[in-house]
C-alpha cells in the first residue's frame, strides 16, 4: 500500500553533516521525498510533537535535545513507506540496530540517534501536518 511517513534528521544528524547522506539513502531505497524543510524547534514545539511520550522518563531530555539545534523534517512517500523507513533507520538503540542501518552507522546512543520516523499510519497522520500543510507537499494536496 502506498503511504506517507514523517522523517526527521535530528539535531545530531544535522550537526554531523549527515543530511545529504540520509536523504541519499531514502531515495536509494525508492522512498520519494515529497516535502522537505529545516526547522529549529522551540522546547514547547518539541513537547507538542512528542506529547505521546509526556509521561515517559526520557520526555524532558528528548524535548531538550530536539530543541538544541536545527533539524530537517521531510515527508516520504512510497509502497509500505512506514515499515521501509523504520527498517532503514534501525532500532532506537544503535547498539541493537542491524548493520547498515542509519542508527547503527551514525548514532551515538539511544537518545542521540540521528533520525525519527513515524511508527504507524496513525502517528504519521498526526506528525505530517504538525510540520507541513497540504500546499507544502508535492504534488500539492495530491496523493
Amino acid at each position: 500500500m502506498r503511504e506517507r511517513t514523517l522523517a526527521i534528521v535530528k539535531p545530531d544528524g544535522v550537526g554531523k553533516g549527515l543530511i545529504g547522506e540520509v536523504l541519499r539513502r531514502y531515495e536509494q531505497q525508492g522512498l520519494r521525498i515529497i516535502g522537505l524543510k529545516m526547522v529549529c524547534l522551540s522546547k514547547v514545539a518539541a513537547e507538542g510533537f512528542y506529547q505521546v511520550h509526556r509521561e515517559r522518563p526520557f520526555f524532558q531530555s528528548l524535548t531538550t535535545f530536539m530543541a538544541s539545534g536545527p533539524a530537517v523534517v521531510l515527508v516520504l512517500e512510497g509502497e509500505d513507506a512506514i515499515n521501509r523507513h523504520r527498517a532503514l533507520m534501525g532500532a532506537t538503540d544503535p547498539k541493537q540496530a542491524d548493520p547498515g542501518t542509519l542508527r547503527r552507522e551514525f548514532a551515538d546512543d539511544i537518545e542521540h540517534n540521528i533520525v525519527h520516523g513515524s511508527d504507524s499510519a496513525e502517528s504519521a497522520a498526526f506528525e505530517i501536518p504538525y510540520f507541513f500543510n497540504a500546499l507544502e507537499l508535492y504534488p500539492a494536496g495530491g496523493s
